[in-house]
């Protein structure tokens, strides 16, 4: 029996400044603070024996085991594990309050509630927290009868016991055991701290289980705010949760996952560190929590990249750079965790992203795109800025760069990269004219026109009879299904149509979609990938928009199938319909939003009146 669970086997739980994996056995295997990006203390879904973990399971006798379901509180963040056996039911409820406060902070408080609702059940606790990646060592000390802390190099870990709950000392770890009756509820409460302060205040059954209650009250708040009132609300309304789950709240900054190191293919070495906040990804996060009604996040996010606009300062010297830290700090030094030995021995394990300094110039598509969605740019300032960038961009737009899958096979003249300079162009010619702005209009439509003219000459293949990765191949893209939603053709054109049929031969299995073919356009990298949840995902949006919505929605309930038992995608799908990579993924969940809110519209067009197929 392995040891490490599936990476779909889990649930994610968070306060908006950091989060935790919960895997189905009540293992949590993955948490760092104080940020998303912070040295891990529990980490065993990455090293089984080093990362450190706290499992809160039910305990059988003579070895059985019970039977485990997971699902979270109705539109919540609340994740409950259910433990089923003949003698009793009891279950889990994992949660972190939000933290709506708009300062970074120190202290983060993750709570597990115990309690059973029919007959007896033994519940038992092991605490084994592994700092900075596995690599510190720390202290454990006893802070009364039913609390303790573990000392780590500037990070405590406070643990705290309600109920029956007796503690013991395990060297420097911690174990615990109780049994709980119908009606009876225990707690265990973990409070980190990087700030140095006072142990936290004592914890009681009855402020538990008001915190739940305001933990579930604040998540039935947030969305009723989504306009959102299609065909798929459920798994829409839990993807704009966990979109809304990585985004950093101090900073609206979301980040590209949860996760480090997570691999693209098991035993692979394409396994890297997500949780920065990546300009395209989280650009497209914002247009989708934007298309649900969810202004206040989007907004958010346009300060921050309004800053990042007018700080400057990046590593790769360009006006922007791909890939940023929470705070917007540019540099991402990447480092190999030897110690670790990976999931399941996926190797190297990676922290930080050296990606961080590569030239991807769609990102100013990206970030014009976003900023056009509110037409806001922060005053006369914050125009300038952009119109500067343009201007920028107009001299540098036509030269090769590594394109938006990051590959580390050398630069090309990609495809997708000048589509979104083309729309960097389009954006900011249509702004300066609509706000009546001072800007260089002519010369951004003369530079928008050529690079429509290179793409259509360059970027279309006339064996393949359809736009492909980049001008020296004959490969196929599956970003480029993105044409149509920019505004660059229509999705009825026949240059496009031919394209979707080019994709539907050569990069879609079953309605699953590949990035690209890595064998025919060699990225720099060993071993292979899986399909690419985002892909699907769009190729369901290109598929509706283009009139074929017998095959969209079908593919649709074809990819839902792959979600995990909470609703929950990773980054891709492998061979045996496992979900690999890191997890979980917004883009993932960003493109599943932008696919049904496509579907339902189409369905609708198709259908006046209605709002059910």
């Amino acid at each position: 029996m392995s040891a490490y669970p599936a990476i779909a086997d889990h649930g994610i739980i968070g306060d908006l400044q950091t989060a935790a994996l919960v895997s189905s056995d009540g293992t949590i295997d993955w948490w760092c603070a104080p940020r998303f990006d912070s040295p891990s203390m529990f980490a065993s879904l990455l090293d089984s024996e080093r990362g450190g973990y706290c499992r809160l399971s039910a305990h059988l006798p003579g070895g059985r085991e019970p039977v485990v379901r997971q699902l979270y509180l109705a539109d919540t963040a609340v994740l409950v594990t259910r433990f089923m056996a003949p003698g009793g039911v009891g279950e889990v409820a994992d949660f972190m309050s939000p933290l709506v406060t708009g300062s970074p902070t120190e202290r983060h408080r993750l709570v597990r509630l115990v309690r059973v609702v029919r007959g007896s059940l033994d519940f038992r606790l092991t605490c084994r927290p592994r700092f900075d990646y596995g690599r510190a060592s720390h202290d454990l000390e006893r802070t009364g009868e039913a609390a303790a802390v573990f000392r780590g190099p500037g990070t405590d870990l406070h643990l705290q016991v309600t109920g029956p709950f007796v503690l013991h000392p395990d060297d420097d770890d911690l174990t615990a055991r109780c049994t709980l009756s119908a009606g009876e509820t225990a707690a265990v409460v973990l409070t980190s701290d990087a700030s140095g302060a006072a142990a936290p205040t004592p914890v009681s059954a009855e402020d538990i289980r008001a915190e739940v209650e305001a933990c579930r009250r604040y998540w039935h708040r947030w969305l009723r705010t989504s306009t959102y009132r299609g065909r798929w609300r459920d798994i829409v309304n839990r993807s704009a949760i966990t979109l809304k789950l990585l985004t950093y709240a101090p900073t609206g900054a979301p980040i590209a996952a949860a996760t480090m190191g997570l691999p693209e293919q098991v035993g692979g070495e394409r396994n890297w560190d997500y949780r920065y906040t990546w300009i395209r990804d989280s650009s497209l996060v914002v247009r989708a929590l934007s298309d649900l009604g969810f202004t206040a996040e989007a907004a958010a996010f346009r300060r921050w990249l309004r800053a990042r606009l007018d700080a400057g300062g990046t590593a790769s010297g360009e006006p922007l750079q791909i890939m940023y830290r929470i705070d917007g700090d540019p540099h991402l030094t990447e480092e190999v965790l030897d110690h670790l030995e990976g999931y399941e021995g996926s190797a190297p394990v990676r922290a930080g992203n050296a990606a961080a300094d590569q030239i991807q110039l769609d990102i100013y598509g990206e970030a014009a795109d976003a900023l056009a969605q509110a037409g806001e740019m922060g005053g006369i300032r914050g125009w300038k800025t952009f119109a500067d960038v343009l201007d920028w961009l107009a001299d540098h737009w036509d030269r090769p760069d590594e394109g938006i899958w990051e590959t580390r096979g050398g630069q090309q003249e990609f495809t997708y990269s000048r589509l979104m300079t083309w729309v960097a162009f389009d954006r900011g010619v249509r702004l300066a004219t609509a706000y009546s702005r001072p800007a260089d209009t002519a010369r951004w439509t003369r530079e928008r026109d050529a690079v429509f003219r290179q793409i259509v000459e360059r970027g279309w293949n006339e064996r393949r009879q359809a736009f492909v990765q980049h001008y020296a191949t004959d490969v196929l893209d599956a970003s480029l299904l993105l044409m149509p939603r920019v505004g660059f053709l229509s999705p009825t054109d026949p240059a496009w149509l031919s394209t979707l049929d080019a994709m539907e031969q050569e990069l879609v299995s079953d309605s699953l979609v590949y990035r690209y073919n890595p064998e025919a356009s060699p990225d720099g990298l060993r071993g292979s990938e899986g399909t690419f949840n985002l892909c699907s995902f769009l190729y369901v949006e290109a598929l509706a928009r283009s009139g074929r919505l017998h095959q969209a929605r079908y593919a649709f309930d074809k990819m839902l199938t792959y979600a995990n038992h909470v609703g929950l995608f990773a980054e891709e799908i492998g061979p045996s319909g496992e979900q690999i990579g890191n997890f979980p993924q917004a883009f993932t969940h960003l493109a599943l939003v932008a696919a049904a809110i496509a579907l339902d519209e189409e369905l609708d067009r198709a259908e006046p009146g209605g709002s059910d197929e």
